[in-house]
């Protein structure tokens, strides 16, 4: 990840931090650290496995908890790709992109196309909608697994 988007969802976390009156805590430090670094698409399950890395025990609970905050600090974006699983992917910052997921490995590839963006708001003017967020999912199988 960029260090300008590291640093806008710091500054935004703290803002929102500040705005609740949260404290700030050594587990969560650790945990928002390790989801800003990871990047990808976590499920709860992942994001303890990689932060116990590195804390040590850390509780499921106060992993659902903080991310939990950090979709509510509009950090985080809470996705659900089918699988009954959450997961948690970084806030787009001023960028958009969409998903590709595979049905077989569930492997998730982002990718950006400002022709389908572009296309979008066309249709949408047509019918006279105002956009104000969208989500683009195309589910099938990757390379490795056709």
């Amino acid at each position: 990840m960029s260090k300008d988007r590291a640093d806008a969802a710091r500054e935004r976390l703290n803002r929102y931090m500040s705005d609740q009156g949260k404290k700030n805590t050594r587990q969560r430090d650790v945990i928002v650290q390790v989801f800003l670094e990871a990047g990808g698409h976590l499920t709860l399950q992942e994001l303890q496995a990689l932060v116990r890395e590195q804390e040590g025990p850390v509780g499921y609970a106060t992993v659902y908890r903080t991310m939990k905050m950090l979709a509510d600090a509009g950090v985080a974006v809470e996705r659900n790709f089918g699988s009954g699983q959450a997961r948690y992917e970084l806030a787009e910052f001023g960028t958009h992109h969409d998903h590709l997921i595979c049905v077989d490995c569930s492997r998730i590839i982002e990718f950006e196309d400002p022709l389908i963006e572009e296309r979008q708001d066309q249709i949408a003017e047509r019918h006279g909608f105002l956009v104000q967020r969208h989500r683009h999912e195309i589910y099938g199988l990757c390379a490795d697994c056709q």
